[in-house]
């Protein structure tokens, strides 16, 4: 599996993608092995996912761009969208920029308390009344999208404030950070959101570009922890074809948000990086959900040439 890893450390100074709006098709650049530069980057070209939202109701939010040839694709790319837990992937990301800075480490204990539980608390409710590490923190946030975990991961690096300025370094002046779980999960205005244009370009520049600020450590940390999580194996990895690997990080809200990110890799040559974020109807089951995001993966990769 291809991500690109990189030894250097880069905390601030990070550019802009130079990511576009959905628009007519550029020309296509020659495939290759390695990933485009963001020069290659002009435009996504628009997919068409309005079947999939007449059959199903709601709205999608896509994006997608295949780092081997530099081609994107995208649906309401450039509208936002709540983003639920996927968010977790970015904290644990921004948790282990602190840790490479000597701000934070991965084996410091902290004490979980009752005073910390909200719903959804795989990892943190077994252990209340102990401790977990930062490192424990992070996978439980990640792998099981454990709220508690997350909502302590922010108070320990010092509130909203610090994660709003890691999208800022990432290049990213759009993205809403504004409350805690299970508060960011509630639709009001444009709180806590994200347009799928965006998180491709901040999952490419962590975990596909060479210059990524996450070390190799925190890379394969981040990327184990997405790879080996078991929610949403009705998502995208279900509309990969056999033998692909995925990464990814998903996020769901309890009135129709159903949403995935991530990478996608073949068994050879370089990743896809994929941003779905549908806004269901109330009356969809989660499974009828879970199947539109399924089948927007495959219309994609269609798209981008891998059948």
């Amino acid at each position: 599996m291809t991500f690109g890893m990189d030894r250097r450390s880069v905390l601030t100074g990070l550019g802009a993608l130079g990511v576009a709006a959905c628009s007519p098709s550029p020309a296509e650049t020659a495939a290759s092995q390695q990933p485009a530069r963001p020069s290659a980057l002009a435009t996504f070209s628009a997919l068409d996912l309005s079947s999939l939202e007449t059959a199903n109701g709601g709205r999608i939010g896509f994006a997608a761009l295949d780092t081997a040839s530099g081609r994107a694709v995208g649906s309401r790319g450039s509208e936002r969208f709540v983003y639920c837990s996927t968010f977790k992937m970015y904290l644990a990301a921004a948790t282990l920029l602190r840790v490479q800075a000597g701000q934070e480490r991965l084996d410091r204990a902290i004490p979980i308390t009752a005073a910390d539980m909200i719903d959804h608390a795989p990892t943190t409710e077994p252990a209340v009344g102990s401790t977990l590490t930062i490192e424990q923190l992070m996978k439980g946030t990640v792998e099981l999208s454990d709220n508690p975990a997350a909502n302590i991961l922010i108070r320990e690096m010092g509130g909203l404030e610090p994660l709003r300025a890691f999208y800022r370094g990432l290049g990213d002046d759009s993205t809403r950070v504004d409350r805690l779980e299970p508060e960011m999960n509630r639709l009001d205005g444009d709180k806590d959101t994200i347009t799928p244009i965006q998180s491709v370009a901040n999952i490419r520049r962590l975990l596909v570009d060479a210059d990524t600020p996450l070390n190799p450590a925190s890379k394969t940390l981040l990327t184990r922890w997405m790879i080996d999580t078991p929610t949403g194996p009705n998502r995208i990895k279900a509309g990969v074809p056999a033998g692909w690997t995925v990464a990814h990080k998903t996020g769901t809200g309890g009135y129709g948000p159903t949403n995935d990110i991530g990478v996608l890799t073949p068994p050879s040559g370089a990743p896809v990086v994929m941003a779905i974020y549908y806004h269901a109807d109330r009356s969809s089951s989660s499974e009828q959900n879970e199947a539109v995001i399924a089948e927007a993966t495959r219309i994609a990769l269609k798209a981008l040439g891998h059948d």
